[in-house]
This record gives C-alpha cells, structure tokens and sequence, in this order.
C-alpha cells in the first residue's frame, strides 16, 4: 500500500540535497514525484518508491479553512 503523501506536504529525507537541506515540498503526486527543495529551489522529478524509502518524515500542510 503507497504512503499517503498530497500535494502541499513537506517531506524530510535521510540524506540531505547538495545544497545542505533535508526538507521537500511535494509539488506533484503520482508514480513520479515532483519535489522542490526547501533550501535552493531546486526541483526533483523521482519514482515513488524511490521517494518513500528516502522519507524519514512527514509533515503535512496546513489546511486552509
């Protein structure tokens, strides 16, 4: 069974991008993932389940109401 990962939900993943930061935000959900980095700006096309093995935490979004 996927994860439960939407779209406006930060991800922090077990090793850290180029730029020194661990935290994404999710911009797309699908098979494929677009993630931006917190840090940079950098956006990330990656697999699933490429994704969810690198996750270490979730923290979803704030809902709006």
């Amino acid at each position: 069974m996927p994860m439960a990962l939407n779209v406006g939900d930060k991800v922090t993943l077990k090793k850290a991008h180029p730029c020194g930061s661990k935290v994404f935000l999710i911009l797309r959900t699908g098979a494929d993932f677009r993630i931006k980095c917190d840090g940079c700006g950098h956006e990330v096309w990656i697999a699933r389940p490429n994704l969810e093995k690198r996750i270490r935490q979730v923290t979803p979004a704030e809902s709006k109401e």
